[in-house]
């Protein structure tokens, strides 16, 4: 592994002691056993500033170990948009195993190739494919993780179709993690198509009807501080910041989103 940069030094100490800084403003609720393989890609030297920053909210090393994601695994990231988890699930994948970044044609794809591309070196090895059509043979997939995704789905009213399809890429005894913003269970369920923020009850009933079996859930990605119910929804947080410099000081305080962190299995039988 090259030298660590400067700016890699910090994480890799606390990576070192078996944990991520945590801002106070995200306060992290649960442990979670590291892979030291993982951790040693948090501090890969492709990895931005402007990404690393974010690592106090997103704890992707505590998260891709939760998931269970090994360095001689197949894995497919659905949807990575500008790459955030690509800059770290590339060197992870690199040498031993296989990496799908799976994102729809359009603007973000053509983005996330230009930064494919532009470091050879960091992810020559990385495929690139589309959403839906993309040609990954059907049960070869060891897990399949997407962050903040899932939203989405519920937004367009794809979803059951999209998770047919990470049941079907998935091997028997395959691994589907999901993050994404958290609506508390007792709001009005309307607000799922509006706000960003779902309820875990609804995306455990949409892997369930796929056919997933729950295995376990992590709240290595809570904050206690995010009230989920901001007048522009979950984007009035950082890093959207959607009102601009009205209140920012404010919204920085609270922080990125409260995360729900599940983790699903596709049946062996």
């Amino acid at each position: 592994m090259p030298p660590l940069r400067p700016r890699h030094l910090l994480a890799a100490a606390l990576l070192a002691t078996g944990a991520l800084a945590v801002a106070p403003a995200q306060a992290q609720t649960a442990s979670v056993p590291i892979n030291t393989e993982i951790a040693a890609a948090v501090t890969a030297p492709n990895r931005t500033a402007a990404n690393i920053a974010r690592d106090q909210y997103r704890h992707p090393a505590e998260t891709l170990s939760f998931f269970g994601v090994r360095s001689d695994q197949t894995v497919v990231e659905y949807m990575p948009a500008g790459g955030w988890y690509t800059e770290i699930l590339a060197p992870l994948l690199r040498d031993k195993g296989t990496f799908y970044a799976v994102q729809s044609p359009g603007a973000a794809f053509d983005g996330l190739k230009a930064k494919l591309e532009g470091n050879p070196a960091a992810y020559g090895k990385v495929r690139l494919v589309p959403w839906p059509e993309t040609g990954i043979a059907p049960g070869s997939v060891d897990t399949l993780v997407t962050f903040r995704n899932i939203h989405n789905m519920v937004m367009r009213d794809n979803e059951a179709a999209s998770f047919k399809i990470f049941f079907d890429l998935l091997k028997p005894g395959g691994t589907l993690g999901i993050v994404d913003h958290r609506l508390p269970e007792e709001r009005d369920s309307a607000l799922e198509k509006t706000s960003g923020y779902l309820k875990v009850s609804t995306v455990r009933r949409l892997a369930e009807a796929a056919g997933f079996v729950f295995e376990d859930s992590s709240e290595v990605n809570a904050n206690p501080r995010d009230t989920a119910d901001w007048e522009k929804g979950v984007w009035t947080l950082p890093p959207n910041l959607r009102n601009g410099d009205v209140d920012r000081d404010k919204y920085l305080a609270v922080g990125e989103s409260d995360r729900m962190t599940l983790r699903f299995r596709k049946p062996k039988g």
